[in-house]
């Protein structure tokens, strides 16, 4: 089967993209946490780069789209890329093989990495690893291969999930309000401590969102032209939308408002980006941003601390996504679609639960077994002095020569941004 150079370039691009998400993502989480946590913040971003492509390349992606097991998980067939060539994925998708492992690589790096806003500044380093080892191959492996592989079961049922909904935002937004459960509060949460740094990596995040979106289409042409446009308008709108109800609430629209804000539209479209139009894609913005900012508020209303709100926007956001696609999904934008209307809103809604509980599952008996062993959670003082410099030897912020390390209070003499605390429901 023949390459198409044109669908090559857009991937190779959209591939790009999508790992640029996670340093993206690593911005929006530092902003938010104490000055003495920015690094360890990081570290969870741009540790999953070279894990979880280590995972991925040796035995993730057979797991995912090896030769399927009942329509449960792949085999090690194609373990250590064994047989990923430079041949064409199939005759409807003519992008070389290795191309698509990698374009699917950079989704399975981020998706672990978006549970870490659920246990920021108070994980052990080296138990986050192997959690999030073992996560994504006994939850995301198994979860992708249920939805995109060809024999699937989920997919073999009629389900949707044009970029992640279920695959990425569901499973690691659950696992996430598991793991905030399971680990318990923090002992001194704080304001964010550098917003500027959350706002930027909200955009990152919004300009890599493209590739994930409309590169799932595996071809440039009209579908990823649809994916594209309904990614923008869904942030767009999310963001307008959670400012709105924030203001209305609360009197005043925040920085942090809207960067959730966009970011939930973004999770709320990526299940349907492709099987929706337009007008339908900002419909579902709206009701991301404004579900999503309900589901933040859940966390001061039932006691967890997730803290910096995994569950609340892509855990809540990805469900809401998915039945929404369900309703609102049309054969006459993409003939994908062959179920519509009550079928299809059950078939969602069928996906979604085996998601949502599976993650739940396996994060909770991962988590014991883990505590148990390696534990989870670092000592009252250091999380008390920060993990930067007790699990990394380093600090984000040095003024006044090695060893002094500033605080976000003290920060404010020195003419640095501070972050004034934020409105309860978003911190």
């Amino acid at each position: 089967m023949k390459i198409d150079s044109a669908d090559t370039a857009w991937m190779l691009v959209s591939c790009a993209l999508v790992l640029l998400m996670t340093p993206g993502l690593a911005l929006f989480y530092g902003g938010m946490v104490h000055s003495k946590n920015v690094l360890s913040t990081f570290m969870h971003s741009f540790v999953a780069m070279g894990v979880l492509t280590i995972q991925w390349v040796a035995f993730g992606y057979s797991l995912a789209f090896g030769t399927s097991h009942g329509g449960i998980i792949g085999g090690l067939d194609l373990a250590f890329l064994n047989g990923v060539g430079m041949g064409a994925v199939s005759e409807g998708v003519k992008i070389p093989q290795l191309l698509f492992m990698a374009f699917q690589m950079m989704f399975a790096i981020i998706t672990p990495a978006l549970i870490s806003g659920a246990f920021a500044e108070r994980i052990k380093f080296s138990t986050y690893i192997v959690f999030s080892l073992l996560w994504a191959t006994l939850v995301y492996d198994p979860v992708c291969h249920w939805v995109w592989n060809g024999e699937g079961w989920l997919l073999k049922r009629g389900a949707l999930d044009f970029a992640g909904g279920t695959v990425v935002h569901m499973t690691a937004g659950f696992s996430a309000l598991v793991f905030a459960i399971v680990i318990g509060k923090r002992k001194r949460p704080s304001p964010p401590h550098n917003l500027t740094m959350t706002l930027l990596g909200a955009g990152l995040l919004w300009f890599g969102w493209f590739g994930f979106n409309a590169g799932s289409a595996l071809a440039s042409g009209g579908l990823a032209t649809l994916a594209l446009v309904n990614t923008h308008i869904a942030a767009a709108v999310g963001a307008v939308a959670w400012a709105l109800v924030e203001y209305l609430k609360q009197g005043k629209a925040t920085a942090l408002g809207i960067a959730s804000g966009l970011v939930a539209g973004l999770v709320g479209i990526t299940p349907a980006a492709g099987f929706v139009s337009p007008m339908s894609a900002a419909i579902i913005g709206a009701a991301a941003g404004v579900v999503c900012f309900g589901g933040v508020m859940l966390k001061s209303k039932l006691g967890y601390d997730d803290a910096l709100d995994a569950f609340g926007v892509h855990g809540i956001g990805g469900l809401l996504g998915a039945l929404l696609t369900g309703v609102l999904a049309s054969a006459g934008w993409n003939t994908a679609v062959t179920k519509m209307g009550a079928e299809l809103v059950i078939e969602q809604a069928i996906g979604a639960g085996a998601t949502a509980v599976y993650s739940i599952a396996v994060t909770f008996v991962l988590l014991k077994v883990l505590d148990a062993t390696m534990g989870l959670r670092v000592d009252e003082d250091v999380e008390r002095e920060g993990l930067d410099i007790n699990l990394h030897g380093e600090q984000g912020y040095i003024i006044g020569g090695e060893g002094s390390m500033i605080s976000s209070e003290e920060s404010a003499g020195h003419g640095h941004a501070v972050a004034h605390a934020a409105p309860a429901v978003t911190t």
